[in-house]
This record gives structure tokens, C-alpha cells and sequence, in this order.
């Protein structure tokens, strides 16, 4: 229990220490501003090139009403194909935050694939705990998405 307590308040200040904004029109995904997700990544990039790739403003889609930028036209039309199957999971909040009933943005370099799935964590250290139990976490995760998708970061 005291380990849960102190991953609770390790998630709590590492998300206050980040300042991006997570208010796309569609608060069940994680945008800034301007509704880009994942801070330009590109999504498939994961998938494809096992490794986080800076996409282009050249090359994009959208999807739940977010953004996304790719490294290619080749990528960005894959996704066109079927974007659930890139899109990160829960909304692209960290996966962590979301096992523990909160929403964090998220650090694209901390990231992990898991059953065909996109995975991202608040940062490193974050995805360093939430590898303990990567299934345990995830199947807290998918019980407690639908009651908080559809909730500001802040009301959490």
C-alpha cells in the first residue's frame, strides 16, 4: 500500500511539474492547443521503425479530433486506413495515470508496444514503475477509461 501511495504522489508531481495543455475539442484524447497529439510523433513510427519519430507538419490526419503528425506520406496513409490501430491507447494519456484514475500528459519518448497496442507514460521513471506490472496496470486502466474519458484532467 505504501508503494501505491508513493507512485500516486510521484505521478501527482511529475504532472505538475509539466506544463503543456491537454484540452483538445474532444476531452477522450490528449492535444495541445492547437489539437496536435502526441507532440507531433509520429504514431506509426512506433510500429514500424520500433522508435519514436518526429512527424511533419507536411504529412497529417485526423482522428477523434486530434492531430496527428508522420515522417511520410506512407505512414500517414496506414494510419488514414485504420487509425485505431496506431492511435495510442487511452487517448494518449499516460497509461499509468489512467491505472490510478487520473489523466497526464505524456513524455512520447516513454513508450511501450504491448499486444499489437501504443502505450505512453507520463515519463521514464513513470514507465520504469508502471513495467512492474505492465498487465495488472493495463487491465486497471481499461476498468477505469470509461469513467474518466469523458473528464477534464483537472476534475480527476
Amino acid at each position: 500500500m505504501k508503494t501505491f501511495k508513493s507512485l500516486r504522489l510521484a505521478l501527482a508531481a511529475s504532472a505538475l511539474a509539466l506544463t503543456s495543455s491537454v484540452f483538445a475539442a474532444d476531452i477522450d484524447m490528449s492535444a495541445d492547443a492547437n489539437d496536435l497529439a502526441i507532440q507531433g510523433y509520429d504514431p506509426v513510427a512506433y510500429f514500424l521503425d520500433n522508435q519514436p519519430v518526429q512527424g511533419s507538419h507536411q504529412f497529417t490526419a485526423t482522428y477523434k479530433n486530434a492531430i496527428y503528425q508522420f515522417s511520410s506520406a506512407e505512414h500517414r496513409d496506414l494510419f488514414k486506413e485504420d487509425p485505431s490501430a496506431y492511435a495510442p491507447q487511452f487517448g494518449g494519456f499516460c497509461a499509468m495515470g489512467v491505472a490510478l484514475g487520473k489523466k497526464f500528459e505524456v513524455d512520447p519518448t516513454a513508450w511501450k508496444l504491448v499486444d499489437g497496442k501504443l502505450y505512453l507514460n507520463l515519463n521514464k521513471d513513470i514507465q520504469q514503475r508502471w513495467s512492474t506490472d505492465i498487465a495488472g496496470h493495463i487491465d486497471e486502466a481499461v476498468e477505469l477509461w470509461p469513467g474518466i474519458k469523458g473528464k477534464l484532467p483537472q476534475e480527476l
